[in-house]
C-alpha cells in the first residue's frame, strides 16, 4: 500500500514528515483519509482531455499551494467550510468505475499533489476491478520527484500547471519558497514517463503530458521564462496557455494583480510562443475567463453544463 507511507510524510517538496496516518495535518491541511469535494463529467478541460464524453473529474479537498488568487479556493483553502465527503478506498474505486460506465474518457485527478499515495493505491486497486480509461494527474507543479517516480506506470497523461520560474513570485502569491526550483525537475520526470501527447482517432488524448500556464497580469517576463523551459523540454510539447486569470480569493490584497489580463498582455505571451516555435498551443478566449469559474457550493459547480 502506497498510503502507508504516510506515516512520515514526504509525499510533495514540503517534506513535513507528519504522521498522517495518526491523523495529523501540515501545510496542506490533510491527514491520510481521502476527502473529496466533487466527483462528475467535467466538460470544460482542454479538448483533449474532456474528450468526447467528458473528463470523469475528481477533485480532492486541499492542496499544497497557498495561491493568494485560487479559483478553487472553496476546496483547496476553504475545504472544511464545505464539507468535502470523505470516502474509503472501496468506495473511490466505485467512483472511479461508476465514471468509467457513465462514458467518462479518463479519470481526472485535479489537485493529487498532496494525496498521492492514496490516489495510487485506488489506480492500482481499480485497474485490478475493470478500470481501462486513462488516468490523468492534473496537478499544480509543486509535486515531488521522488514520488513521481513511485508511481511510474499508474499516470498516463499529465496535466501540470508551471506558475512560476522566479521563486519570489511563488513565495508572494502561492506561500511556498522554492516552487522555481522544483518544476523544472517535476516536468522533466513526468515528460520521461509519458513523453508527448498521444491521441486516438477521435483526437482524444491517450497518454502524454500537456502544461497548463496561466498568464498573470504584469508578470509577463515570467511567462515568457516559463515558455521558454518548455521549449527546451520538447519543442513538441503540449500547452495550455490560459487568460482565464481572475482577481479571486485573497487577490485583492495585492494590488498588482487585483485586475483581469489585458489582450495585450496576452497577445504578447502568444506572440513569444510563436518566436519559440511551439504549434501545439492550446489558446483562450478572454472573455471565457467568467465561465470557467466554479463554485462548489452548489451540485454542478460550473457554468458550462454538465451530464
Amino acid at each position: 500500500m502506497f498510503t502507508e507511507q504516510l506515516s512520515v510524510c514526504n509525499v510533495c517538496p514540503r517534506f513535513c514528515g507528519v504522521n498522517r496516518l495518526a491523523g495529523k495535518t501540515s501545510d496542506c491541511g490533510m491527514d491520510a483519509s481521502i476527502q473529496v469535494s466533487h466527483i462528475g463529467l467535467h466538460h470544460g478541460e482542454e479538448p483533449p482531455i474532456s474528450g468526447t464524453g467528458g473528463s470523469g473529474a475528481i477533485f480532492f479537498a486541499g492542496c499544497n499551494l497557498h495561491c493568494v488568487y485560487c479559483q478553487n479556493h472553496q476546496i483547496s483553502q476553504q475545504f472544511r467550510e464545505n464539507h468535502p465527503k470523505t470516502y474509503s478506498l472501496t468506495e473511490l474505486v466505485d467512483e472511479m468505475l461508476k465514471l468509467q460506465e457513465q462514458g467518462a474518457h479518463n479519470i481526472n485527478f485535479v489537485s493529487p499533489s498532496h494525496v498521492a499515495f492514496q490516489m495510487a493505491d485506488a489506480i492500482v486497486h481499480a485497474r485490478k476491478s475493470g478500470l481501462k480509461i486513462p488516468v490523468v494527474y492534473n496537478s499544480n507543479g509543486y509535486d515531488s520527484v521522488e514520488t513521481l517516480k513511485k508511481i511510474r506506470g499508474l499516470v498516463d497523461i499529465y496535466l501540470p500547471d508551471i506558475k512560476y520560474l522566479d521563486n519570489a513570485l511563488g513565495w508572494r502569491y502561492s506561500k511556498v519558497k522554492d516552487y522555481a526550483d522544483v518544476i523544472p525537475g517535476v516536468l522533466k520526470e513526468m515528460y520521461a514517463q509519458v513523453g508527448d501527447l498521444a491521441f486516438d482517432k477521435d483526437d482524444n488524448a491517450t497518454r502524454g503530458m500537456l502544461v497548463r500556464h496561466l498568464v498573470l497580469p504584469g508578470m509577463i517576463e515570467n511567462s515568457k521564462q516559463c515558455l521558454k523551459l518548455l521549449s527546451e523540454i520538447s519543442p513538441n510539447i503540449y500547452i495550455s496557455l490560459m487568460s482565464q486569470y481572475s482577481p479571486l480569493y485573497k487577490a485583492s490584497q495585492y494590488p498588482e494583480i487585483n485586475r483581469s489580463l489585458t489582450v495585450e498582455e496576452y497577445d504578447e505571451i502568444m506572440d513569444y510562443a510563436m518566436d519559440l516555435d511551439l504549434e501545439n498551443v492550446f489558446i483562450q478566449e478572454l472573455e471565457s475567463k467568467d465561465a470557467c469559474i466554479p463554485d462548489f457550493s452548489q451540485e454542478k459547480p460550473f457554468n458550462f453544463e454538465e451530464s
